[in-house]
């Protein structure tokens, strides 16, 4: 395994509905973020297909794998690199059970996936009309660290993140779809989950407009003590490129040592407290 990573954080406006134009786009991004030296690009939530798809969303799902996949495995085969993204997954067992999807390629093809635990509706949001939740936090073992993904609401919920770091992971990998009138939360939730757990983090947000709705970008990668390593633009596409150095873990633990610390009790205690709410 790799003791240090070049990641590359592209944010992209995607256009709702045409997956062939968004397939080009995260191309034209991937081979720039190879160009710098990446070793992982990650690029937003559902970005194979634009965010508000709406009713669209159950012609626009496929299952895992699929001729989406399938391309995107060719391109990153061909440029030796692993990349995440987010896309809209069919239950290959009851085609009315779609995902919010977050998918994890790599030089030798598929590596794994994680189902959106955490769907927000309410204001705006209107993800559980759509999608069923997934229940499963895999951390996946691989050539350039051991990953955690994530997807945009869940980052509201620190007890996936923790859940994620005490199952091993590193790096965990947050993709959204924020819009702008979201921006102080996750500003602040990034820098708190990647401390408060002594991991890496990547926040790779979407940016434009889609239906009246402005997504901001101003995605990130942070080190485990709150340093942003690398951020990208507010309101417009970027690619912005940041080095990951694992090292960084041992020391920082012991200055801030945030795991050595922790009480399990507490844990049994919230469950009976959330349980009563």
């Amino acid at each position: 395994m790799s003791k240090k990573i070049n990641v590359a954080s592209a944010q992209i406006e995607c256009k709702v509905g045409d997956k062939r134009y968004n397939i080009e786009l995260m191309k034209k991004n991937i081979r720039q973020a190879k160009e710098k030296g990446a070793d992982l690009v990650v690029f937003p939530e559902l970005s194979l297909t634009g965010y508000l798809t709406r009713d669209l969303t159950y012609g626009l799902a496929e299952t895992i794998p699929g001729s989406s996949i399938n391309l995107l495995e060719r391109i990153v085969r061909g440029e030796k690199l692993h990349m995440v993204f987010g896309m809209l997954e069919r239950s290959d067992k009851a085609r009315g059970v779609i995902y919010n999807t977050a998918v994890l390629l790599g030089p030798k093809g598929f590596i794994g996936k994680y189902r959106k635990m955490q769907l927000p509706t309410h204001s705006v949001f209107e993800e559980k009309r759509y999608f069923r939740p997934g229940y499963q936090l895999p951390v996946f073992e691989t050539d350039i660290g051991r990953l955690g993904l994530t997807i945009c609401y869940d980052i509201f919920f620190p007890e996936i993140f923790r859940l994620l770091r005490l199952k091993g992971a590193q790096f965990i990998v947050c993709i959204s779809a924020s819009p702008a009138v979201r921006r102080k939360f996750f500003e602040v939730f990034t820098a708190a989950r990647a401390m408060e757990n002594t991991v890496f983090l990547a926040y790779t947000n979407l940016v434009g407009l889609e239906d009246g709705l402005q997504f901001w970008g101003g995605s990130r990668i942070i080190a485990p003590s709150g340093r942003i390593i690398t951020r990208a633009r507010y309101d417009e596409e970027d690619l912005v490129t940041g080095e990951v150095d694992y090292a960084d873990l041992a020391r920082i633990e012991a200055f801030v040592p945030m795991l050595r610390d922790l009480r399990p009790a507490f844990y049994d205690l919230l469950k009976t407290h959330a349980e009563a709410l």
